[in-house]
């Protein structure tokens, strides 16, 4: 059996706590923007934990399939949820809350499933072994019934971990983008805006570099300690 087919059940759990992860994301984006004026999520039919409603044929399946193929944190993008910035009734603000949303929520389910691990930790005396066999080895690298839960609820901790810190970065379109744009004086704010034709570029640098990791590390670091202390 070759490595990949072998982990294939442990994709499958990554990809469906991506799939959750993603849809509550753009869903929170949607109600946050129905909340202060705007029902074009609710029109179009985006305000659902339905994952099919936000696919990216690329970003929400090819690329965190590749990405889980070889390891990597699992990470991707959807189809955005389109808002009317004239229609929200604070037209400086209203963005940003609407960006901050997204990883905003992922940040509350992050802790929720942390919470729930914290607890199996309590009642389950073989939870730290448990999870360093999964961290090192993935979901078949343990044995018994409960790998495969502890497994993807990890899963689910890190990616939404993984979502927040991302889509925080101030590098536009991300999320990140348009709360700086909104705490910067107008001038400013309208010369960073300028650099939304150019930010994907600035984002594939950002990756290429290794800068991303850096960023990251602290958090997936702070994750497993508080799992295993």
């Amino acid at each position: 059996m070759s490595p990949l087919v072998a982990r294939l059940p442990e994709i499958v759990m990554q990809l469906m706590a991506f799939a959750l992860a993603l849809s509550l994301h753009e869903a929170a984006h949607g109600f946050v923007a129905e909340r202060l004026g705007d029902p074009t999520a609710r029109w179009l039919g985006r305000i659902t934990l339905n994952p099919i409603k936000h696919i990216d044929p690329f970003g929400t399946i090819l690329f965190p399939l590749l990405l889980a193929a070889v390891g990597a944190p699992v990470l991707g993008w959807a189809k955005p949820v389109p808002f009317v910035t004239r229609n929200l009734r604070n037209q400086r603000w209203g963005p940003a809350l609407v960006g901050l949303a997204g990883p905003a929520s992922n940040i509350a389910l992050g802790i929720a499933v942390t919470l729930v691990l914290l607890l199996a930790k309590a009642v389950m005396p073989g939870f730290r072994p448990l999870l360093v066999v999964l961290v090192h080895e993935g979901a078949m690298g343990a044995a018994g019934l409960a790998a495969p839960l502890v497994y993807l609820l990890f899963a689910l901790a890190m990616i939404n971990l993984v979502l927040a810190v991302f889509n925080l970065i101030p590098i536009p379109p991300l999320d990140g983008s348009h709360i700086v744009e909104a705490a910067l004086p107008a001038r400013a704010a309208f010369t960073y805006a300028r650099l939304r034709p150019y930010g994907m570029f600035i984002l594939l640098a950002f990756f290429w570099s290794g800068l991303f990791g850096h960023v990251l590390k602290p958090f997936l670091y702070g994750l497993l300690w508080i799992l295993q202390r």
